[in-house]
């Protein structure tokens, strides 16, 4: 019974872990974070994108010449 406290007092496997998760959290937020800063940047330029492609004619796209 000693022995099992003793190694369950010095294991840091779950620390590790811990420690990804902690990561993890705070990429997301400073996803969260970027995507609420520039979202709007971001939809006005897809959105010129998209625009500017509706405009091409579809016909003049010629494979493998």
């Amino acid at each position: 019974m000693r022995n099992f406290i003793k190694n369950f007092a010095n294991d840091e496997s779950g620390a590790t872990a811990i420690e990804y998760g902690l990561i993890a959290a705070l990429m997301a937020v400073a996803i969260i974070a970027c995507l609420t800063a520039f979202g709007p940047q971001m939809k006005a330029a897809f959105d010129g994108i998209g625009k500017s492609m509706d405009g091409a004619d579809k016909t003049d796209i010629t494979v493998g010449g």
